[in-house]
């Protein structure tokens, strides 16, 4: 594929479906480990969806790694510059290790009170901590596989990480019940088990991309030189990274507000709602391909100065993701009376997951302006804007949402219909704000410096 050349909408779709196929077994990977929480029992699956917040920490900082590389990375081939483009793989993988030091602390050490702010039981805070102490442990391997993959989906390959993920889904399968009931001379570990499993797969998955990524053509360039850290370089994947990492992790403050006001209604609501807002990921993944397939082309295209290809790809993205969500809203909410069922047999459980899978289908098809929109801006290396975007969303939104929430002494179902009337309401701002980016920042540029051929 070559990134500068080729049809934008062969591209979407080359780049796109891999990545979206990975991002599925990603998904399914979750899914599995909730599905198994549950059989252990319902505090254990409300333990291990209240993780989620504390657990995104870990996520954020992997998406702000890979975005930095992949887009420092591919503006740098897009200008033709090797050296600047190893240069900064090097010290992204640098960068990553620093920051899996930092993230390890951080989870081991505020855990325990992130737990307790949500209101959750002693109960359902030990088991908690059970799996969560184990996945902050092991946090260096989730984060150097992101680091090593950004040289991989700087060039347009998504395909290695889709397979690295489709194992690692099929390992965790096995070694879920393994280490959760035990086997053989292996105890059974509970929801420690689910951690256990779970490192085990990442570290096979930094393995495989790490024998991937001694096979690239660029590092047969690589000399001692390349091998020193260098501050300048560090310091531009700081300030493309964090802003986007400090953003996400505002999701897990939208996710630790939605859990409080949820867990008022009690600890089944929140598994009801946990189980299927699972499900609600799984539609989500071909906006998520697409995302990684438009960091690509775009990052590319910025060094290259192919001001016009940056917009068709944004637009071709925008067509394809909101015909998608459409399509799974409506496929949501005609099956959302079965979909709880798989996680749990408590019919309050089951209730609380069906109305929030009602809902939600409403709000899908707004989804793909906030993402396309961040992804847009991150490839541009305006990570600032995407901050931005993400406090606005997954900050002010739902500290406004719980407040009118609280105020008003509305019911479960009604939280949710204010989410989506908000969700709305950013997104449609997002796309009038990309749209004037486009045709009054970028446009301008495009007439003074024209496009490779």
């Amino acid at each position: 594929m070559n990134l500068l050349k080729d049809k934008i909408p062969v591209l979407v779709k080359k780049l796109a479906i891999p990545a979206s196929v990975g991002t599925l077994f990603q998904t399914l990977y979750n899914i599995v480990d909730t599905f198994y929480a549950g059989k252990i029992s319902p505090e254990a699956l409300s333990a291990l969806t209240k993780s989620f917040p504390i657990y995104f920490i870990i996520i954020a900082t992997c998406i702000g790694v890979t975005v930095a590389g992949t887009a420092l990375i591919g503006n740098s081939i897009g200008e033709n510059n090797r050296k600047k483009a190893l240069s900064y793989f090097i010290n992204t993988v640098y960068f990553a290790l620093i920051m899996s030091l930092l993230i390890t602390f951080l989870g081991l050490v505020f855990s325990k009170k992130i737990y307790q702010l949500m209101g959750s039981t002693e109960i359902v805070t030990n088991l908690g901590l059970e799996y969560t102490n184990i996945i902050f442990s092991g946090s260096i391997f989730f984060i150097l596989v992101v680091a090593l993959n950004s040289l991989l989906h700087a060039e347009g390959d998504t395909k290695t990480y889709r397979n690295v993920l489709i194992l690692s889904f099929v390992m965790n399968i096995i070694l879920n019940p393994i280490f959760i009931f035990g086997f053989l001379f292996i105890p059974a570990m509970g929801v420690a088990g689910i951690g256990v499993s779970t490192i085990l797969s990442q570290l096979v998955s930094l393995i495989i991309i790490f024998i991937k990524i001694l096979k690239n053509k660029r590092l047969k360039e690589l000399t001692r030189d390349f091998l020193y850290p260098k501050i300048n370089y560090l310091i531009n994947i700081f300030f493309q990274s964090m802003p986007i990492s400090i953003a996400i992790c505002g999701y897990s403050v939208a996710a630790g507000i939605i859990f409080t006001y949820v867990g008022m209604t009690g600890e089944l609501a929140t598994a009801g709602y946990g189980a299927a807002t699972r499900i609600e990921q799984v539609v989500l993944l071909p906006i998520l391909g697409i995302n990684t397939a438009i960091i690509s082309i775009i990052a590319q295209n910025y060094g290259a100065k192919n001001y016009k290809r940056i917009k068709e790809t944004y637009f071709t993205a925008i067509k394809y993701s909101f015909l998608i969500m459409v399509a799974s809203g409506l496929l949501i909410f005609l099956t959302a009376d079965i979909i709880p069922k798989f996680f749990s047999s408590d019919l309050e459980v089951i209730d609380y997951g069906k109305r929030y899978l009602k809902i939600s289908a409403f709000v899908l098809p707004a989804y793909p302006f906030f993402f396309l929109t961040n992804g847009f801006f991150m490839a541009l290396k305006k990570s600032e804007n995407a901050m931005l975007n993400n406090i606005a969303r997954n900050v002010l939104i739902p500290v406004l949402v719980f407040y009118i929430a609280k105020t008003l002494s509305v019911d479960y179902d009604s939280f949710f219909w204010l989410w989506v009337f908000f969700q709305w309401t950013v997104s449609i701002t997002l796309l009038i704000i990309v749209n004037y980016y486009l045709n009054y920042k970028l446009d301008k540029s495009s007439s003074v410096v024209k496009p490779q051929p």
